[in-house]
């Protein structure tokens, strides 16, 4: 039991909005049958490694690594189960997978909480990149549109949230909205894992290369 709670413990998160703080913040705040949902990314580690799941909450997540699954799970358990609370992890291009199904819990009238983690990049394959071809980037930088601005446009409340202080007071406006939400959180490219930066992947990669030279 100490090894696992000792999982929880990882260091604090290069950039604007730290996870680590975030995640510790749900865990506490959450009601104890959330349904969490994600697709598939580097992001999932927080709902599927720093969330306790008792016996009444549920993850809904891929098999098989479906980028873009957590949003149609979120809309489908907040239509089986309208009066629980429903958040849903998604990572930036995760999300583009199928943010137009906004369109169908805007039809059906489900409104569950979508946490962007919005880094600008496809960060499972980035890490990939850089710990075989380090520093040799290619196809996983992103151009993002206005995400606040997609969602009020399918009719959800939405906010950006730029740093960890701004996350519970945003959380919390979320949770009271009657539309659902959704929340596009600024998370740095270098907290790609909880416990490596992209650049310390970049570097240990680079000195194997040398080592091996």
């Amino acid at each position: 039991r100490k090894a696992y709670e000792g999982t929880f413990a990882a260091p604090v998160q290069p950039g604007p909005v730290d996870m680590v703080a975030v995640s510790a913040w749900l865990r506490e705040t959450l009601p104890a049958d959330v349904i969490l949902t994600n697709g598939a990314g580097n992001f999932t580690v927080w709902p599927n490694k720093f969330f306790k799941f008792g016996p009444d909450a549920r993850l809904l997540a891929p098999q098989s690594g479906a980028m873009g699954y957590g949003l149609p799970a979120a809309v489908a358990a907040k239509v089986a189960f309208p009066q629980r609370t429903v958040v849903c992890f998604a990572g930036d291009g995760d999300f583009q997978m199928n943010c137009q199904e906004l369109g169908t819990a805007m039809q059906v009238g489900a409104q569950p909480i979508v946490l962007i983690l919005n880094n600008g990049i496809y960060g499972t394959i980035r890490a990939h990149q850089e710990r075989h071809y380090p520093a040799r980037v290619s196809g996983t930088s992103l151009e993002n549109p206005d995400f606040v601005a997609l969602a009020k446009a399918y009719g959800f409340h939405a906010e950006r949230v730029e740093s960890t202080a701004d996350f519970a007071a945003a959380f919390g406006r979320a949770l009271g909205s009657a539309t659902g939400a959704v929340l596009d959180i600024a998370i740095s490219p270098e907290a790609l894992t909880p416990r490596q930066t992209l650049s310390q992947m970049r570097d240990a990669a680079l000195s194997s290369q040398k080592a091996k030279a």
